[in-house]
């Protein structure tokens, strides 16, 4: 074959080449578009397009759970080592020196019941608040939900909350804690906690986008957050005139009624749990509706 045939063959493969990748484009320009109109005006139709993104939200969690333990030498046991090293320090602390009251169970597995469920709602604060600004590459080229970011790291923390719950499982057969059917509500708990996370989360990595001293204000609000739910001494020690208002904190009840159906053996204070619910649905509810407003301006201020 001559050298000019092979070379016309050659600039006619290329020119296919940049003809198919144009054609590509385009489709993914019209797609965009297409995309962009089609946007939601509705809670309803928000979320129906999040599931339509489900595969890409599952493998952003995936992608989290893996990029947080690379090159780590304790791997996924940093997720029992936070909460469990907080357990030894409050107990020296609150149960040795301060005697605070354990409601007759042993102080270490009083306080990390309450430690694990804390731990993932302030890892979730902790990882979600910054996603969508550590994404800003991504963002500002094509349309998609963009609450995925904070959700994935919210799924991410999920999976520590999972590991180091094993823990809680170890410390009830070594203080030979009697267990009840009570455990069962357990995923009701999980529930409630999820809705006041994402409820959470959503509203401060939307404001973060705008003020980026959210992420300095998050740490100082989650420390003084701990200390104002009953995770470090029990709920009744709180004065019976303040409990209503306090009740208004959904953690609270959270953090009770993990103790009440792990450890105690009794149903939850059904009271209490439905004033829970109901802050957490206005949270996750408003929070969702805040996020998706302000959604649209991300680009723009990122």
């Amino acid at each position: 074959m001559s050298l000019a045939k092979k070379t016309e063959q050659q600039q006619t493969s290329h020119r296919r080449a940049t003809a198919g990748r144009l054609s590509a484009d385009g489709r993914a320009a019209t797609n965009h578009t297409a995309l962009t109109r089609r946007r939601p005006t509705t809670l309803g139709g928000h979320l129906a397009q999040l599931c339509a993104y489900r595969e890409l939200l599952r493998s952003l969690a995936l992608k989290e759970v893996r990029v947080r333990y690379k090159q780590s030498v304790l791997g996924a046991g940093w997720a029992v080592l936070q909460p469990f090293a907080l357990m030894v320090v409050f107990t020296a602390v609150f149960s040795r020196f301060l005697h605070v009251k354990s409601e007759g169970v042993p102080y270490p597995v009083f306080s990390y019941t309450a430690l694990v469920p804390w731990t993932f709602f302030a890892a979730s604060l902790s990882f979600a608040v910054p996603s969508i600004v550590g994404n800003m590459s991504l963002v500002t080229k094509i349309y998609f939900p963009r609450e995925v970011f904070p959700l994935a790291a919210i799924g991410a923390c999920f999976v520590d909350f999972c590991i180091a719950a094993t823990i809680v499982a170890a410390l009830i057969a070594w203080y030979k804690v009697h267990v009840a059917w009570t455990l069962l509500l357990v995923p009701i708990l999980i529930i409630l906690q999820a809705m006041v996370a994402i409820g959470v989360c959503l509203i401060a990595s939307a404001i973060n986008v705008f003020f980026r001293d959210i992420r300095f204000i998050i740490p100082l609000a989650t420390q003084v957050w701990m200390y104002v739910s009953p995770v470090v001494y029990p709920l009744n020690e709180v004065p019976e005139r303040f409990r209503p208002y306090y009740m208004l904190n959904p953690m609270a009840g959270i953090i009770d009624g993990y103790r009440r159906v792990v450890l105690h053996g009794q149903l939850p204070d059904f009271g209490a749990l439905g004033v829970t619910a109901a802050v957490s649905l206005v949270l996750l509810v408003g929070g969702y509706a805040f996020f998706k407003r302000v959604e649209m301006r991300f680009a723009d201020v990122i």
